[in-house]
């Protein structure tokens, strides 16, 4: 009997293994399309597909608990959330829960790329999990929040612009992530709220 419960839970540990990581009901799943160019090897050596699965794992619990929702009922249904490194213009952007990451970005980027990758998948993981207001709340927001969870975590890009800059408060990204920060200063779970409210409207 227990050589039998010792073989079914290695079997369930090889099957986490080979399909993905699973956080709390969210499935999480990497490909690495981009393999044999310089941006998917600096992936390869730099992150690789466990430490993709760990800043997915990471960065949901964090965002979790930036948003309050201890309960899965307090959560967007997010059930799968895959990330593909592939060559691509651009950076990264996350579409129908799979996030798509530029090697072409990767391999070119000048500095520290392992805190870099990790702030962008913070951003893009957000998405995943937030709530937009049934796909009517201004873009601005939806990515000065995911950018203020970027923030909280501690992962500003060096090329952000410096708090209290822009030239309105919904300019997007690092402009209102800072300006939500400032929100959250003057009124504790401000971003939160406002998360929640999106839920429905």
């Amino acid at each position: 009997m227990a050589i039998r419960s010792a073989a079914l839970l290695g079997l369930i540990a090889l099957s986490a293994i080979l399909m993905g990581q699973v956080t709390e009901g969210v499935d999480f799943e990497f490909s690495n399309n981009a393999q044999g160019t310089t941006g998917g090897n600096r992936f390869d050596q730099e992150i690789g597909r466990s430490g993709a699965l760990e800043i997915m794992d990471s960065s949901t619990k964090f965002i979790w608990d930036t948003f309050h929702q201890q309960s899965p009922a307090d959560r967007r249904n997010t059930q799968k959330v895959s990330l593909v490194v592939e060559s691509m213009d651009g950076t990264a952007y996350s579409s129908a829960d799979i996030i798509h990451l530029s090697a072409d970005y990767v391999g070119n980027f000048q500095g520290d790329v392992k805190a870099e990758i990790r702030g962008l998948l913070y951003h893009e993981m957000t998405h995943s999990l937030q709530w937009d207001g049934q796909g009517k709340a201004p873009r601005g927001l939806i990515d000065g929040i995911a950018d203020y969870v970027r923030l909280t975590a501690g992962l500003v890009a060096p090329y952000w612009v410096k708090p209290g800059s822009g030239d309105r408060w919904d300019q997007s990204y690092d402009v209102t992530a800072y300006f939500l920060q400032y929100c959250d200063s003057v009124s504790s779970g401000f971003v939160a709220n406002i998360n929640t409210k999106m839920a429905s409207g």
